[in-house]
């Protein structure tokens, strides 16, 4: 495990560098509404843990469960489905294809949004992802075509399809040319947060995120800000073999890492969405790295807890756990509050 403290010095070079990005939004109102009308729609549960806050230490422990989102088993229902619901809105989604990549979960709310305002959604896979997950894409009515060895070589030819065929491009990452649909995807996500506020019995002391390319951690923190102000510590948590955040972070500027494929596969990301980036160096105050050892004991400690998830949906609870010697260093005692998002069902 590796903790870097954002610093002043540090958040300005990044944000000196994506000048031309948006930061993202924290207009909750639009999406809360939207979503509502889905059939799926519900408030997902707020747990207080207190068998896993005496395991980490600290004096509670709440848990934002996002495992039964809208049918779909993780918080990116929030996401691409809220896009196309906004195209819906004004007529543009019927009969339209929207094309994207996934390691996951992203995957499912694309074909479901699809499915549910009469689209075509067609999913670019690598190799690593299992075929039983391109299965349950199939099952939303999605087209699945395997492209590449890892996410980013999918991502490419999901890109390159979008282009030679005058398709949607629907990604979860942001990049220079690419930005209004992320920045609407993500402003979905602001949808669980608001919601975690509205049930946290008081504000928490810290809040642990687990990234990617960083969509879900930057719309938590940016909503948090908005409710909190500077109260709680937002600690950014990342796979070791995928630091984008981190990296980019610690350079003041973008980075594409590199590293072998990591087991919480949904955060196996090597370059950072660029809103995202942007987001955090404003708004989270530490980026951590932890092992796959420390991510495969973080789900397993889930489970013992009767909340079984993957490597990936308990990362948050993982870097809590792994703090070890840098507790102090993060101001956890055995009074804190934390807040952490268990961001998917076991697979």
């Amino acid at each position: 495990m590796n903790v870097l403290h954002k610093t002043p010095d540090l958040a300005d070079a990044v944000l000196a560098t994506l000048a031309e990005i948006p930061f993202p939004s924290v207009d909750a109102d639009r999406p809360s509404t939207l979503l509502t009308r889905c059939p799926a729609a519900g408030v997902t549960p707020l747990h207080d843990a207190p068998a896993l806050a005496k395991v980490a230490g600290v004096g509670h422990l709440h848990i934002k469960d996002e495992r039964a989102r809208m049918g779909l088993g993780s918080f990116k229902a929030l996401g691409a489905a809220y896009v196309i619901a906004r195209d819906a809105e004004v007529g543009n989604a019927n009969g339209r294809t929207y094309v994207t990549a996934s390691a996951g979960n992203h995957g499912l709310s694309v074909a479901a949004g699809a499915q549910a305002f009469g689209a075509r959604a067609v999913v670019y896979l690598a190799d690593t992802v299992p075929e039983g997950f391109a299965d349950r894409l199939r099952s939303f009515g999605a087209e699945v075509v395997r492209h590449g060895a890892i996410y980013e070589e999918a991502m490419a030819g999901a890109a390159q399809a979008a282009t030679d065929n005058d398709w949607a491009l629907l990604s979860d990452s942001s990049w220079p040319g690419y930005l209004d649909r992320p920045y609407t995807l993500m402003e979905g996500y602001l949808v669980l947060m608001r919601e975690a506020v509205a049930q946290m019995p008081s504000p928490p002391t810290h809040i642990f995120l687990q990234a990617g390319v960083g969509g879900l951690a930057t719309a938590c923190a940016a909503y948090a800000r908005i409710a909190w102000g500077d109260t709680p510590r937002i600690i950014v948590v990342e796979p070791e073999v995928a630091p984008a955040l981190y990296a980019s972070i610690k350079a003041g500027a973008a980075q594409v890492t590199e590293g072998p494929e990591s087991a919480m596969g949904r955060l196996d990301c090597k370059a950072p969405s660029l809103i995202a980036l942007k987001g955090l160096a404003r708004d989270a105050d530490d980026f951590m790295l932890i092992s796959e050892d420390e991510g495969a004991a973080g789900s397993a400690v889930c489970a013992d807890a009767g909340f079984p998830t993957t490597p990936s949906g308990g990362a948050g609870i993982a870097g809590l756990l792994a703090a070890g010697t840098s507790r102090a260093d993060l101001g956890l005692t055995a009074e804190s509050r934390v807040l952490v998002i268990l961001s998917e069902q076991a697979s």
